[in-house]
C-alpha cells in the first residue's frame, strides 16, 4: 500500500539523496529529538558522544563515533524514555591557532567556519541530536563558566601558582601537563621530545582526589572497558610505603624520602637526588668548588635527556657525587650523597635511599661507581610456614639465618636481589618476612619520631597553563607586591583581545603578554595597576565538565542548574574513542567529585557507563593526511548517502574492533536498503489489520527479533542487530513472493518491524518505509513493540553438521532431541555419506539441538 515516497524501488529507482532531503526538512521543522522538559513524565536516558575538535570536516572516526552514538539514542526513545542527545564543539587548543598562524588568519574565523562545516555534515548524516543545547567552548558563554569554576577551585585551595619543572613542548612553545607527554617522552600535539623547564605555572590538586578517583574506580567495574579502568589504575599508580627522615650533615633540616621497602633501610648505602631538585642545587652551592663546576656541567647533560631515556633500564648509569652525607636514622651510618639521572625530581621527594642488593637501577649505580653493596634480605629462606627458630649470640644479638651466598653475590653476579625472602642484617628485623618486617620498621620509626606510614602515587597536580592564545584567559590579576586576587565576578567573562596586533608565532610567552590594553588594569579602589594573567588554560578544563552544560546551554546565571544535574546525571551512555582513557576521562571524574565536594551535584562519577570504538583504518593503518589514506566522510556521504554509510559501519564489526575501510561495503548496504524499502512498498493490507495472523514461520522471525534485538544492542553488539534485520528482509520478501504474499497481515507486521528496527541504522530510509506503510507520525518515536512469547518457542531448529571444520549439511530437527538421536541423524545423511567417502570418523562432538561436528581420518 504506497504512500507519498521520494522513490518506488519497484520501478527501479531508489533516489537515497531525495529521501534523505526530505526527512531532513521534516525533523528540521518538526523537531521531533529535542529532549523534553518538567512537564515530560517519562523516565529519562542520557547520551552523550565526545565532542568534535574543529579542526576541518568530519573523518570517518566521526561516522563511526556518532553511528553509535545515535543508535543508543534511537534505541532508548523506542523503549519509551526521554532521552537527551547534545552535541556542541570543543573549539578551543593549539590546532585553530596554528592553523591561523599558518594561514595569517584569525582563529575565530578558522574555526566557527570548520564548526559551520562540521554542522551540516552532522544534519546530512542524520543524527538525532537535541539541536537547541548546542554550545561552543570558545564562546565567552562558555567559557565565563570555565572561569567561574576556576575560582571555585582556587577559595577551595584546589588551584594553586607555584614554580616547577614543567614539560616543555619545544614547537608549539608551551607546557604539557605529564597526561600529554607520549610514552616515548614525546609531545601528543607537536610529536617533538619533550624537555623540562622551570616555570612559574597554575596547578589543579587533583592528587587530593588520588585515592578517590582510584578506589572510585571500583564503582564503574563491568559498566567501563577493563581497559580503561586499569589504565587509569596504572596512571594513579598508588604505592603504600614510608615516608623516612634523613639527616643532611651541615644541614638543619631533615630530608624526606619515601620507600616502599622500608624494611631494607639496614641495606642502605648511599642517597640520591634528582639532579635538577632544588636539593642537589642546593648542596652542591655548599661544596667545594670542584664539586660545583662538576654538578652544574652535569646537570646541563642531564636536561638536555627526556624523562624516558633517563629511565631506560640499559642505559649506562651516570652522576656526580655532591661533597655531603646523609645520616641513616636507623644505625648511624653515613650514606654519601650524589645526583644521579635515573631519579627524577617528581617522584616521591625527589630523593632515595639506595639500597643496592635489592634494588636493580641501585645495584648498576653502585657498581658503575664502586659502592658498597649490603645484602638485607635472605632470599633463599622460605617466607611461608612457621618463622625459623633464630639463633642468638652471647649478648643476645639474632644470628644471621643466610650462610655462605657467594653464588647470589649481587657484586659479583650483577643481579639484584629482588624476591622475598627473611631479614638478615638488620637488627630487630632478623628473621622476618617482607609484610612482618615493614611493620616493624614502621612501628619503630614512628617510636623514634623519624618516620610513618605513607603513600605515593605516579599522578601528578594537573598543570593548566597553556602559554599560548586560543584558549580561556586565567582569570586572576597580579599586583606589584606580588599578590595574585581573583577578578571580580561580575567582571567575567574575561574575554580575548583581538588578534589584530598581536604576534601568534609561539616564543616561549602567551602572546596575550603582549597586548598591552588588555594585561593592565586599574584598580579602582587603591588606583594599583594590576595585570591579568597571561596565559590561557588546558583545553581539558573545557571539556572537565562540559556534560553538565548541556543541561542549562544558554543559563546567563548559572554554569548549569543542579536541579537539573541531579535530574538528568550523571551521563547513562558515553561514547568515544579509547584515546581519551587517561587524560579527558580521568579529569572529568576529577572535577565532578570536586563539584559534589561543593555541593552542586548529588554524584560522583560523571559517566554511568562507557563505550570505545575503534577506529576506521585502511590498507591496515591508521587514516591519516600525510599518509594520503584518508577516505574522506563528505565524498562518502555524496557517493551512497548517509544510510548507506551508516549501515556498513554498523555491520562492519564489533564495537570496540578496528574495521578496514576496505571491508566497510556501502554498496552492499544500499542494495539492501533498497530491498526493505520494497517489502514496504508491496505491502498490500491497511495499518488497521491484526497482528496476531498470518505467516507462522514468518512471525517467528519477525518476534525473535523484537525479543533479541533489546539485549543485542544493550550489549553493544550493533552489527549482529543488522544482521538479524537482514534475514528478517530476507524471510519477508520470501512470503511476499509465496503463498502468504503481500496481503498477509504477518507480512505487514514484519514489515513495521523491519521499519522500526532499521530507524537505529538508516533512519531516514525507516522513515520512508513507515510512511508508505501508512503511518502520520515519525518512526523514530513510534514505541518499540513487545516479542509474543508463544512464537518464541522452537518447535524445530536447524543443526549444522560439520566435517573437519567444514559446514557439509543441515538438519531440521526437534528443539528436545537428544545428542545420541541427533548423531545417528546425522551420520545416516545422504549428504554427510557423501562428504565423508572413505574416511573415517574418529571423534563426535555433539551440541544438541543445533550442531554436530565430526574430525576424520
Amino acid at each position: 500500500m504506497s504512500q507519498n515516497s521520494a522513490a518506488d524501488p519497484r520501478e527501479g529507482g531508489f533516489d537515497t539523496h531525495a529521501i534523505q532531503a526530505k526527512w531532513q526538512q521534516a525533523w528540521a521543522e518538526k523537531d521531533p529529538f529535542r529532549a523534553g522538559g518538567d512537564d515530560d513524565t517519562r523516565p529519562r536516558k542520557y547520551v552523550l558522544a565526545m565532542f568534535p575538535y574543529p579542526s576541518g570536516d568530519l573523518h570517518m572516526g566521526h561516522a563511526e563515533n556518532y553511528l553509535y552514538s545515535d543508535i543508543v539514542a534511537r534505541f532508548w526513545r523506542h523503549r519509551g524514555y526521554n532521552v537527551l542527545n547534545p552535541i556542541g564543539w570543543d573549539s578551543f587548543g593549539l590546532p585553530a591557532e596554528n592553523a591561523a598562524i599558518k594561514r595569517g588568519a584569525d582563529p575565530v574565523e578558522w574555526t566557527y567556519a570548520n564548526i559551520a562545516q562540521q554542522k551540516a555534515s552532522l544534519k546530512d548524516y542524520g543524527v538525532s541530536f537535541d539541536w537547541s543545547r548546542v554550545l561552543h567552548t570558545s564562546d565567552p558563554e562558555y567559557y565565563r563558566w570555565n572561569q567561574w569554576l576556576f575560582q571555585r577551585l582556587y577559595e577551595k585551595g584546589l588551584a594553586y601558582r607555584k614554580d616547577a619543572l614543567v614539560n616543555w613542548d619545544p614547537v608549539d612553545q608551551t607546557v604539557l601537563a605529564n597526561e600529554q607527554v607520549l610514552p616515548d617522552g614525546t609531545s601528543e600535539r607537536s610529536g617533538a621530545v619533550v624537555v623540562k623547564k622551570k616555570l612559574t605555572q597554575w596547578f589543579l590538586r587533583i592528587t587530593d582526589y588520588a585515592d578517590r578517583l582510584l578506589d572510585d574506580l571500583n564503582q564503574l567495574e563491568g559498566f567501563w572497558p577493563s581497559k580503561v579502568i586499569q589504565m587509569q589504575r596504572n596512571w594513579i599508580g598508588r604505592s603504600i610505603g614510608a615516608d623516612i627522615e634523613f639527616e643532611i650533615e651541615g644541614r638543619d633540616d631533615k630530608i624526606t624520602v619515601f620507600s616502599t621497602r622500608p624494611d631494607t633501610l639496614h641495606g642502605a648505602t648511599f642517597f640520591v637526588v634528582a639532579p635538577e631538585s632544588d636539593l642537589a642545587t642546593e648542596l652542591a652551592a655548599s661544596a667545594d668548588q670542584g664539586v660545583r663546576e662538576t654538578f652544574e656541567a652535569y646537570l646541563a647533560q642531564v636536561q638536555r635527556a627526556t624523562d624516558i631515556e633517563r629511565q631506560a633500564t640499559d642505559r649506562p648509569k651516570t652522576g656526580v657525587f655532591l661533597g655531603h652525607h646523609a645520616i641513616n636514622p636507623v644505625n648511624g651510618e653515613k650514606l654519601p650523597i650524589w645526583a644521579a639521572d635515573y631519579v627524577l625530581a617528581d617522584y616521591g621527594h625527589g630523593a632515595v635511599m639506595a639500597v643496592p642488593a635489592h634494588d636493580q637501577r641501585d645495584l648498576d649505580f653502585a657498581r658503575a661507581f664502586d659502592l658498597p653493596v649490603k645484602v638485607v634480605v635472605d632470599t633463599t629462606a622460605p617466607i611461608t610456614g612457621a618463622i625459623p627458630v633464630i639463633e642468638l649470640d652471647d649478648e643476645g644479638v639474632p644470628i644471621d639465618p643466610l650462610g655462605d651466598i657467594d653464588d647470589l653475590d649481587p657484586v659479583k653476579t650483577g643481579i639484584a636481589l629482588t624476591g622475598d625472602g627473611r631479614m638478615m642484617n638488620s637488627g630487630s628485623l632478623n628473621g622476618l618476612s617482607k609484610r612482618h618486617a615493614i611493620t616493624r620498621m614502621i612501628e619503630e620509626l614512628e617510636a623514634k619520631g623519624v618516620g610513618r606510614a605513607a603513600k605515593t602515587y605516579r599522578l601528578r597536580d594537573w598543570l593548566i597553563s597553556r602559554q599560548r592564545y586560543w584558549g580561556t584567559p586565567i582569570p586572576m590579576l597580579h599586583g606589584e607586591d606580588g599578590s595574585i586576587t581573583p577578578v571580580p565576578a561580575d567582571q567575567l567573562p574575561v574575554t580575548l583581545p583581538s588578534v589584530e596586533g598581536l604576534d601568534l608565532k609561539p616564543k616561549g610567552t602567551s602572546p596575550l603578554g603582549a597586548a598591552t590594553d588588555w594585561v593592565q588594569v586599574t584598580d579602582p579602589e587603591t588606583g594599583q595597576t594590576l595585570l591579568r594573567d597571561p596565559d590561557t588554560m588546558d583545553t581539558f578544563v573545557d571539556s572537565s565538565w562540559y556534560y553538565l552544560r548541556f543541561l542549562s546551554p544558554n543559563s546567563e546565571t548559572e554554569a548549569f542548574s543542579a536541579r537539573e544535574a541531579n535530574k538528568w546525571g550523571p551521563v547513562d551512555f558515553y561514547i568515544g574513542g579509547v584515546e581519551h582513557a587517561i587524560l579527558h576521562l580521568l579529569y572529568a571524574r576529577f572535577i565532578t567529585k570536586a563539584l559534589f565536594d561543593m555541593g552542586l551535584v548529588e554524584f560522583t562519577e560523571p559517566f554511568s557507563s562507557l563505550i570505545n570504538q575503534g577506529m576506521v583504518i585502511l590498507d591496515g593503518t591508521k587514516m591519516s593526511k600525510s599518509k594520503g589514506n584518508l577516505v574522506l566522510f563528505q565524498e562518502e556521504l555524496d557517493a551512497h548517502g548517509a544510510d548507506a554509510l551508516r549501515v556498513a559501519l554498523a555491520f562492519a564489526g564489533p564495537v570496540e574492533d578496528d574495521k578496514d575501510w576496505n571491508d566497510v561495503s556501502t554498496t552492499g548496504a544500499a542494495k539492501f536498503l533498497a530491498r526493505a524499502l520494497r517489502i514496504a512498498h508491496d505491502v498490500d493490507s491497511e495499518t488497521d489489520v491484526v497482528w496476531a495472523e498470518g505467516d507462522s514461520s514468518l512471525r517467528r522471525v519477525t518476534h525473535r527479533l523484537l525479543a533479541d534485538a533489546a539485549n543485542l544492542i544493550e550489549q553493544t553488539k550493533f552489527n549482529v542487530v543488522v544482521a538479524r534485520l537482514m534475514e528478517l528482509v530476507n524471510a519477508t520478501r520470501k512470503a511476499i513472493d509465496g503463498k502468504a504474499g503481500a496481503s498477509d497481515p504477518a507480512v505487514r507486521e514484519a514489515a513495521e518491524v523491519i521499519a522500526m528496527t532499521l530507524d537505529l541504522f538508516a533512519p531516514h530510509t525507516a522513515e520512508e518505509m513507515w510512511a508508505t506503510l501508512g503511518y502520520d507520525g515519525f518512526v523514530g518515536l513510534a514505541t518499540w513493540r513487545q516479542a509474543d512469547p508463544t512464537l518464541l518457542v522452537e518447535d524445530t531448529v536447524t543443526a549444522v553438521v560439520q566435517i573437519d571444520g567444514k559446514v557439509r549439511g543441515t538438519l531440521e530437527v526437534s528443539a528436545k532431541i537428544g545428542a545420541d538421536e541427533l548423531e545417528a541423524l546425522a551420520r545416516g545423511d545422504e549428504r554427510i555419506v557423501r562428504a565423508l567417502g572413505e574416511r573415517e570418523i574418529v571423534r563426535a562432538v555433539v551440541r544438541p539441538p543445533k550442531v554436530v561436528s565430526f574430525s576424520t581420518k
